[in-house]
């Protein structure tokens, strides 16, 4: 008799304890509706302030952008190979035209909002990859392929616009051959762990033209001629810019680095 009371007892305890915790949950739900907000100013926000950037005009830059290269000199570049001056030609026209090797940037970046123009030889030679080809390389690591597709063509992960031998983009948006491409890029570098295992993996847009075509792509890894993409381990590192021995122009190349 007296377990059965102690039964009793105690069921009745957790009973009373479910109905008390119910009754909260009950009651948390109706606070919670009640306390929605039923005035304009209850959910406006005023901090952080974010800060002022000024438009580029007349197709410059913006008013935090790192000015890679404006068509004057190559100060913020070297060859790649053996980081001496670069010697690729200064055109009078505020371009500069790919020769004698592929070149960085001597700063180093990560993540980054990016503008860049491009165009492929007026004077159509070769075929296949061998025509007006060059390429963009974020980190040193990851392109972004630059070819004159028109009328040429090619594996589809290796044509203009893809993420070589990875994406093949969303649309093929070149305009005519010898003229002014643009590509804006927003690109995430990959995080790696203490370790040097990637913990997230990097993404890349690019528009082309102002046509999407690729839309925030997980990069898989480094680009690879032959083989596999890869996931070694780095931080910052330069921009790359590739001598395919295309004589490709590049101009106004701007940098907004994105924390």
């Amino acid at each position: 008799m007296k377990n059965t009371v102690v039964c009793l007892f105690i069921s009745l305890f957790l009973f009373s304890c479910n109905q008390k915790k119910e009754g909260n949950e009950v009651k948390k739900s109706v606070q919670e509706k009640k306390q929605e907000p039923t005035k304009p100013k209850e959910t406006e926000i005023w901090k952080p302030i974010p800060p002022t950037v000024t438009p580029g005009t007349n197709n410059s830059a913006p008013s935090d952008a790192i000015v890679l290269f404006d068509g004057n000199n190559f100060d913020e570049w070297i060859t790649a190979k053996d980081s001496t001056h670069v010697k690729w030609v200064l055109n009078k026209d505020g371009s500069a035209t790919v020769k004698h090797g592929t070149i960085q940037s001597k700063r180093n970046f990560a993540s980054m909002q990016l503008h860049l123009e491009w165009k492929s030889p007026e004077e159509i030679k070769g075929d296949g990859q061998n025509r007006g080809n060059s390429g963009l390389f974020f980190q040193k690591k990851y392109e972004v392929q630059i070819l004159d597709n028109n009328n040429n063509a090619t594996y589809s992960n290796g044509q203009v616009g893809a993420i070589y031998k990875q994406s093949i983009p969303l649309a093929k948006a070149s305009v005519v051959t010898g003229k002014w491409n643009t590509y804006d890029i927003i690109y995430h570098a990959p995080e790696f762990d203490q370790n040097g295992g990637k913990t997230k993996s990097g993404t890349i847009t690019v528009l082309h033209n102002g046509i999407l075509v690729q839309d925030h792509y997980e990069i898989k890894g480094s680009t690879e001629y032959i083989g596999y993409p890869k996931n070694q381990a780095h931080g910052k590192a330069p921009l790359l810019l590739q001598d395919h021995n295309c004589a490709v122009s590049y101009r106004n190349i701007w940098v907004r680095e994105l924390n």
